[in-house]
């Protein structure tokens, strides 16, 4: 199944067993922001969690506003939909399993893999279905998230380019990124627990069926099977070729007219779909606390 949100209205109404949510698209390709909705009762609705399935399949990443929820019904949520996953360098809430404590503070040091467009923890064999991350505190300016709707980034590429990658794949790693500023010892240790991951370039997505350009400047390093003879005539065409089409591929997360920017506010939540979508923390509000909170779920094997 494939859906043009293009064709969808900005504003539209869509009712369930146990309320209305009302739907407000944010940009022509990808967001929308959900209201009349609350997550605790999504939990315990089945209705209204397969209208909020829906609604994210549409639009890759929902928003709501004002939800004052506990930790323990945050968890509820995002387990509706698959099981949850610990992260190996950030570590979970010690009450909540699964529940990441993303917190900054004046005193923290700079994040440099928060400040990149990224894909999360595409090192993993399975990497996560999605994630629901919510504000529990924001700086009063700044600190906004932006998402890409790397469907579309696909579907505009030219028809040789897709033609090109469509067969390739490519080496995913926490090395080069989590482990880069460890020492040596650590570095090795954690790449030795999470060997890289090898997906297919162009990824389908399982539930609509739609193609997926699926790299991403933080965790991608390089094509595994570029240097082909359809590919390499000599030499010099085997780092180059391969790592200038890395690149293009790579840039295309950088291209406005695929992406949504979304203010934070206390209680807002934002539930994408990891496997359709990168996104990227703007780093701007330092010397400020900004206490995000994030349940990452598990998802399945790219094809």
């Amino acid at each position: 199944m494939t859906q043009d949100r293009r064709a969808a209205p900005a504003l539209m109404r869509a009712t369930s067993r146990a309320t209305s949510i009302r739907v407000e698209a944010l940009t022509g390709t990808i967001g929308a922001e959900l209201f009349d909705v609350h997550l605790g009762a999504v939990a315990e609705d089945d209705d209204l969690l397969a209208e909020v399935r829906r609604l994210l399949l549409q639009y890759r990443v929902i928003f709501f506003r004002d939800q004052d929820i506990t930790r323990a019904e945050h968890v509820a949520f995002a387990r509706r939909f698959g099981e949850l996953e610990d992260h190996p360098v950030v570590g979970s809430h010690p009450d909540h399993p699964g529940l990441v404590q993303i917190y900054k503070t004046p005193e923290s040091p700079p994040e440099r893999n928060e400040n990149s467009w990224h894909t999360d923890a595409t090192w993993r064999d399975v990497p996560p279905m999605g994630c629901v991350l919510r504000c529990v505190e924001c700086p009063p300016v700044g600190g906004d998230t932006m998402w890409v709707d790397m469907v579309e980034a696909y579907r505009q590429l030219p028809e040789d380019i897709k033609a090109k990658i469509e067969p390739l794949r490519a080496r995913h790693g926490i090395e080069a990124s989590f482990g880069a500023a460890m020492p040596i010892e650590k570095r090795l240790a954690l790449k030795e627990k999470y060997p890289d991951a090898e997906h297919p370039v162009v990824r389908t997505h399982p539930e609509t069926g739609e193609k997926i350009l699926f790299v991403n400047g933080s965790f991608t390093t390089h094509f595994v099977n570029y240097n082909t003879p359809a590919n390499v005539r000599f030499g010099l065409d085997k780092a180059p070729g391969s790592t200038q089409l890395l690149s293009y591929l790579v840039s295309q997360a950088n291209i406005p007219e695929y992406q949504v920017r979304f203010r934070w506010r206390k209680n807002s939540v934002a539930f994408w779909d990891n496997r359709s979508t990168q996104h990227y923390a703007v780093m701007d509000y330092p010397p400020c606390h900004r206490k995000m909170e994030r349940a990452a779920i598990v998802g399945d094997r790219p094809f």
